[in-house]
């Protein structure tokens, strides 16, 4: 199983992975590592026309300001409203660690899988915010404080958005019954795709260049959202958007 050397690893930290801690740190630090070469392409993009040419809006650029006040609400629900929630999961459902890791196949499929159950969740959480004017105004107004996206916008939320958001995450391995390293693996492309659909960059190796036939929508696709707050509601996909006649695919 080529899985299994990584998990026996895993296991062999199992006080780490049992302690009520560890899902906080765990997000933060992996939200943060993919953060990081965005923001140094942010540094970059004002001093070089090179970096500047991938920027989907060119004339935009991230202050310290910025950075200060997205990092500033992101540990501020995370102390406040997630760790105590962890807290209480971890005393009321300890975590089991299996001796056996998953098959890469049966992992690869079943984090697709929750993918595509955030998707449709996110999207129908997404479409239902910006309908309701009184959703809106008093939850999710907050996420479009920057009609410009940059990495560190993916978690600048309200503690209801980050919470129900957060909910959804947790709820989709849960569901499927996923081994705790398929839950990590899902955690970890989440936490990704998430950055990068905000990081605001058309990159070459983008994931929506990469994935065909336009199913996949991307930093491109997010970036038109928050320009243009009636389209483009699904995080990833395009298939909800298309069925629900919301696809965005360019600015005017």
């Amino acid at each position: 199983m080529l899985l299994q050397p990584l998990w026996t690893l895993l296991v062999g930290h199992s006080s780490l992975l049992h302690s009520p801690f560890f899902p906080v740190i765990f997000s933060l630090s992996v939200y943060l590592s993919f953060c990081l070469p965005f923001l140094l392409l942010d540094v970059l993009s004002s001093r070089w026309a090179l970096v500047r040419r991938y920027k989907l809006q060119p004339q935009s650029s991230v202050s310290w300001t910025t950075v200060r006040s997205c990092l500033a609400l992101m540990l501020y629900n995370h102390v406040v409203f997630i760790f105590p929630l962890t807290v209480m999961h971890w005393y009321q459902r300890p975590v089991h660690l299996p001796k056996e890791a998953p098959s890469l196949p049966y992992l690869l499929a079943q984090v697709l899988v929750c993918l595509l159950l955030f998707d449709f969740q996110s999207f129908t959480w997404h479409l239902l915010h910006h309908k309701v004017p009184w959703l809106y105004r008093n939850f999710h107004k907050v996420h479009h404080t920057y009609t410009s996206t940059s990495a560190l916008t993916a978690e600048y939320s309200g503690a209801w958005e980050t919470l129900s958001l957060g909910f959804f995450t947790a709820a989709s391995p849960l569901l499927l019954g996923c081994h705790p390293l398929t839950k990590l693996a899902f955690f970890v492309v989440n936490i990704w795709l998430s950055v990068e659909d905000h990081c605001g960059y058309d990159l070459p190796w983008a994931t929506h260049r990469l994935v065909p036939l336009g199913l996949y929508g991307g930093a491109r696709h997010h970036d038109l959202h928050h320009l243009k707050s009636k389209y483009n509601f699904a995080p990833y996909f395009t298939h909800w958007d298309r069925l629900a006649g919301t696809l965005c695919t360019k600015q005017d």
